[in-house]
């Protein structure tokens, strides 16, 4: 998701500050770079959440009141469009412009969300685009699922994300007041919106704390971030390539519905800039379309970045895998019906 999907604060980490500014040091033999250095606090902490978070979500299908379960939800939707409209396409793509009142707003979604601060999210997944599939990419997809699900938050960092760090320009959100702010209290404002306030909340209408805690607070925030390591990981293996057939993300419709859009990854590989994340112009299967669709009409958002179908097109027939809908099958190029039937094994002429 997260991305996606940055590391919660409590992931236990070397400072990225050591190597802030150095040279990038002599690469190490590949058995050196590759050796998993396991990070055994990590571990021990994401097992309990796991196994509170399955608690969790019994006690939501068997014990929750209803209304308990629609605010769960809620929590859901707002915690999602913290990551996907904010941090993501926001702040880590400069797809659109906010006014102050929806950077305030997609700031408190994202510390509820608790995934790190925006700050840190972005120059992870700035990473991420700079150097996808390479040792330097925080959840390097060629590293197999589990990794790039989860795993790269159970192991300390690969030297090269850390000795490539400095490449990636922030000075850009570094000027935003709320984002500064955020970073400066983050770890008074996440327990406060991640936890004690989808708590507390639920009991104002007769839920029990421990229902809450566990339902609103563990529950939601495990599934969060589970479905926001799914384009971390399965957007990143199993799906098509009809925009470019030479990069590992892949368009994912399960992935979209669950994070809002964002598992139409090989077209926002293709198109990083887009607001949209995707080429669809509906709002099926992107949540956060809609949502800055609706911030731009009462006047929040602006400057929506956009792609013009006709260098959609273009990039398709040049890089796609023939599986794009503006490719009759009769008259797609040969080597992308190979690539398409490779793809999609069942398609034949």
């Amino acid at each position: 998701m997260p991305p996606q999907g940055h590391p919660p604060a409590w992931v236990l980490d070397e400072s990225d500050a050591a190597t802030e500014g150095k040279d990038a040091p002599t690469p190490a033999p590949e058995a050196e770079k590759r050796k998993l250095q396991i990070v055994w606090r990590n571990v021990t902490l994401f097992v309990f959440l796991h196994i509170g978070a399955l608690y969790g979500g019994y006690l939501f299908f068997t014990r929750a009141m209803w209304i308990t379960k629609i605010f769960t939800v809620f929590l859901y939707i707002c915690s999602g469009l913290g990551i996907t409209a904010g941090a993501h396409r926001l702040w880590a793509h400069k797809s659109y412009k906010a006014r102050l009142p929806l950077r305030i707003l997609l700031t408190m979604f994202n510390t509820l969300a608790f995934q790190d601060s925006v700050l840190d999210w972005a120059r992870d997944h700035r990473m991420h685009h700079k150097y996808s599939e390479t040792d330097a990419d925080p959840h390097n997809a060629t590293r197999g699922f589990f990794f790039s699900h989860v795993g790269w938050l159970l192991v300390r960092k690969h030297p090269q994300i850390k000795a490539k760090g400095h490449t990636i320009d922030m000075s850009d959100l570094l000027a935003d007041p709320v984002l500064r702010f955020q970073k400066k209290y983050y770890l008074t404002l996440m327990p406060l919106f991640c936890f004690i306030l989808p708590s507390y909340i639920p009991t104002l209408w007769g839920e029990s704390l421990w229902n809450a805690y566990f339902v609103c607070a563990i529950f939601r925030y495990c599934y969060v971030l589970n479905v926001t390591w799914l384009v971390n990981s399965a957007a990143h293996k199993w799906g098509d390539k009809p925009y470019d057939k030479n990069i590992n993300p892949v368009e994912t419709k399960p992935v979209s519905l669950v994070v809002f859009g964002e598992g139409f990854h090989n077209y926002h590989h293709t198109f990083p800039w887009d607001y949209k994340t995707a080429e669809l112009g509906g709002y099926t299967l992107n949540l956060s379309k809609l949502f800055i669709d609706t911030m731009s009409k009462i006047g929040w958002a602006y400057d929506l970045k956009s792609v013009s179908p006709d260098i959609v097109e273009k990039r398709v027939k040049r890089t796609g895998d023939g599986s794009h809908h503006v490719w009759g099958w009769d008259d797609a190029p040969a080597e992308q019906k190979v690539a398409a039937t490779i793809v999609n094994p069942e398609k034949t002429e």
